[in-house]
């Protein structure tokens, strides 16, 4: 293999899945932070704490879940980081195939709009688990 050529493991198409992977997992990760930590309080903060109390009976995970919320929210942030440096990168590249190229296109695109719903997802879910008491206390409500 000389120097101009691509190793044959780092195609295009198998770095998209990669990359395509990563942001599922990251969509993941950031919708646990969300089902933890942001609807609990959102329930809570509207009134419904009986439904709260349902859900965590009915689901112990999210007790679990929400003991160890700053590792699942530092987990989910590296996860999004590498699923943003895989779907912002330089350097990569489409097949010069029509039909591959298209696919390759439409893929890229998925995986730029599931960075950004992860990352609103995540943002809301921090918003909500860790600035919004405090901006509450601050504002003196």
């Amino acid at each position: 293999m000389t120097s101009g050529q691509a190793h044959p493991s780092s195609s295009p198409s198998e770095s998209t899945a990669r990359g395509t992977t990563l942001h599922w997992l990251a969509l993941l990760s950031s919708s646990g932070t969300l089902v933890c930590c942001a609807v609990p309080i959102l329930l809570v903060s509207i009134g419904l704490g009986a439904t709260v109390a349902t859900m965590t009976s009915a689901l112990p995970l999210l007790v679990t879940l929400a003991a160890h919320k700053a590792w699942l929210f530092a987990g989910s942030a590296m996860l999004l980081a590498l699923a943003g440096y895989a779907t912002f990168r330089t350097g990569r590249a489409c097949p010069a195939d029509p039909t591959l190229a298209a696919a390759c296109q439409r893929a890229q695109r998925l995986s730029v709009r599931l960075f950004w719903l992860s990352l609103a997802i995540w943002g809301i879910g921090f918003l909500t688990a860790y600035l919004a008491l405090p901006i509450r206390i601050w504002l003196g409500y």
